[in-house]
């Protein structure tokens, strides 16, 4: 017969059993070096952790561990692979600030950085970020002109959506956190419309290249109207420099006549008539003629001064 103590001895090593097992089915758990855990205990997350290896916790139902990966995933919006290829999905259409209609696709790379925010802020926080960027990719695109989105401003439009899609995310509080925003294409809708749109490109690069040859030629003539006036003002300062040194040779040279004069005013004054008329008639012979007696008595100057040369050079020889 089994005795009450018998029963409570077999129930509690029953229980005993059951939570041994449960511990070895519940009780650890492994992180992987790309992975993060969190340590959940009675609904609330208690801990993250990040390291990898083996770890141990309460059994089931007091503490559960979910595993979240920590590496950067890639999020598509407005494309979605069929059979191999690539095909763009409603998502993809979207009308343009001056009314055309674009098909543009989107990669959001993002991470998981909050694990509680990640499992208890939101159902699905992955759909929510898809929403988020394909509401800040519509956003940009609406507010834009589609030349513009076509060719030069891609750089800026990936910018205002990164901008806005992390705006979004810090509002929603999912634990998700955008790394980078990465516009893959922007097309037209159709052939005849892309046609259409690269003779208007085509005929917008002539005109640029039209406008950087007229500025090239502009630079060149001013380069060359430049290099003129500096040539000029260059002539010009040596033309004013040598006249100023002329004047200040002639300044000098009428100090000393002026000097001279001084000292003998009539013999200087004679000196000036000579220079002067060798000046004006220059290899014309020169006499000095004396009209105060009734005899013409001359010196001619010229023969003097040929004989003085003659006599100067036969020295020399």
């Amino acid at each position: 017969m089994v005795t009450i103590k018998q029963l409570i001895v077999g129930f509690l090593s029953a229980i005993g059993i059951g939570v041994l097992a449960l511990f070895i089915a519940t009780g650890w758990y492994i992180v992987d070096e790309t992975d993060q855990a969190a340590l959940i205990t009675f609904g609330k997350v208690e801990e993250t952790i990040a390291e990898p290896g083996l770890k141990f916790k309460m059994p089931w139902p007091i503490q559960r561990v979910e595993i979240l990966s920590r590496t950067t995933n890639n999020l598509r919006v407005g494309f979605e692979e069929r059979n191999g290829e690539l095909n763009y999905t409603d998502e993809a259409k979207m009308i343009t600030g001056d009314e055309n209609i674009v098909l543009a696709d989107l990669i959001v790379q993002w991470r998981i950085t909050d694990p509680e925010e990640y499992l208890f802020n939101a159902d699905n926080p992955e759909q929510i970020l898809f929403n988020a960027a394909s509401a800040s990719l519509r956003g940009v695109i609406g507010s834009s002109r589609i030349d513009a989105i076509l060719t030069d401003e891609r750089p800026e439009i990936e910018a205002k959506v990164r901008e806005n899609l992390l705006s979004y995310m810090e509002t929603y509080k999912v634990g998700i956190t955008v790394m980078d925003v990465k516009l893959q294409n922007v097309e037209l809708p159709n052939e005849e419309v892309r046609r259409a749109f690269t003779e208007v490109t085509d005929a917008r690069e002539e005109r640029l290249t039209k406008i950087n040859e007229a500025n090239k030629y502009r630079n060149q003539l001013m380069n060359e109207a430049k290099g003129e006036q500096d040539a000029i003002i260059s002539r010009a300062e040596g033309t004013k420099a040598e006249r100023m040194e002329r004047a200040r040779g002639d300044v000098a040279r009428f100090n000393a006549l002026y000097e001279e004069y001084l000292i003998n005013p009539e013999v200087t004054r004679q000196r000036l008539v000579l220079e002067t008329l060798e000046e004006v008639l220059p290899g014309t012979d020169i006499y000095i003629m004396d009209n105060n007696s009734d005899t013409v008595s001359y010196l001619p100057i010229r023969p003097i001064e040929r004989r003085a040369d003659q006599s100067s050079e036969g020295g020399n020889n």
